[in-house]
């Protein structure tokens, strides 16, 4: 007789393989952040490589959310056709790629078009890693999201800390590119867990045979242009800290490179305990209740 999955409840096999995709899946969110830390950390060395002024370094950085948004428009698709779990792959070496670049250049102009490349890649695999992440949440049956998101923080902390850790012996050529060729390795020896591993079914029940999905799909369209607007407002201040914080703390505040890379992984470190309480909230108080509380904190 077949099993079949009950709320709150999977088959053991099914549970023991949905273990091992989210310990998979979460070391791609931790690489995702560790690499964007060990980018950041290097901006201040990287604005003074190519001699670009405030403004020019800002247009610059563009090139970043240009590249993202750009691809974030595509995986989608390619998640759809291909899955979400080939893509998160193909982002992460894309991503290997992308971090050696920025060092290279020499100029404003050069270091926007190569941040259009890691851009992409940042972008890319946060779509396809999110999209495999909502699969596993859907399977489990409970809320963990906030999990995923807070490996990410915490590889942000960790690679911010090592990167204000050799900032004063490595070059940032040397710096990112064995962050490329550690992003490498960890895709290559993970990659084969995360692709093999079979998706359990959801637990929660389809929807009614016959049931009007008109007014689902107003309902869901709107929802997402709020949650897109969340999004864009977290994204903002996100954003703003770790372009130029490093900056700030090291040519406003005369901060050392070291003590500049501390800031990013001490925001980093308060994103990552805020994360991990964030499954807890959500099964106390609700989703829209954290939601609201969120924003408002």
């Amino acid at each position: 007789m077949p099993l079949i999955n009950k709320p709150g409840a999977t088959p053991r096999s099914a549970s023991s393989s949905l273990s091992v995709l989210r310990r998979a899946l979460t070391v791609f969110f931790a690489l995702d952040g560790f690499v964007f830390a060990g980018w950041v950390v290097r901006i201040p060395a990287i604005k003074e490589q190519t001699q670009a002024s405030a403004s020019d370094l800002g247009l610059a950085l563009l090139g970043v959310s240009a590249g993202a948004v750009v691809t974030m428009t595509l995986t989608g698709r390619l998640c759809r056709r291909h899955g979400s779990r080939p893509v998160t792959v193909a982002g992460a070496l894309l991503l290997a790629l992308g971090v050696t670049l920025p060092p290279l250049t020499h100029s404003a102009l050069a270091l926007g078009l190569v941040l259009l490349v890691f851009g992409a890649a940042y972008g890319g695999i946060n779509v396809a890693m999110n999209s495999a992440a909502v699969d596993v949440v859907a399977a489990l049956g409970r809320p963990v999201m906030p999990t995923f998101h807070a490996a990410f923080s915490l590889g942000g902390m960790v690679g911010a800390g090592l990167g204000g850790i050799v900032a004063g012996y490595l070059s940032p050529t040397w710096h990112l590119l064995l962050l490329g060729v550690v992003t490498l390795l960890v895709t290559l020896a993970t990659a084969p867990v995360l692709l093999r591993q079979p998706m359990p079914a959801p637990v929660r029940p389809a929807p009614a045979e016959g049931a009007s999905a008109a007014p689902l799909a107003g309902r869901a369209r709107a929802l997402v242009a709020v949650f897109g607007l969340i999004a864009f407002c977290t994204a903002y201040g996100e954003g703003a800290l770790a372009d130029w914080g490093a900056l700030h703390l090291q040519e406003d505040l005369a901060a050392r490179p070291g003590v500049a890379a501390a800031g990013y992984a001490v925001f980093a470190l308060a994103m990552t305990v805020g994360r991990l309480s964030g499954t807890a909230l959500l099964e106390r108080v609700g989703r829209t209740a954290t939601l609201v509380g969120g924003g408002m904190v």
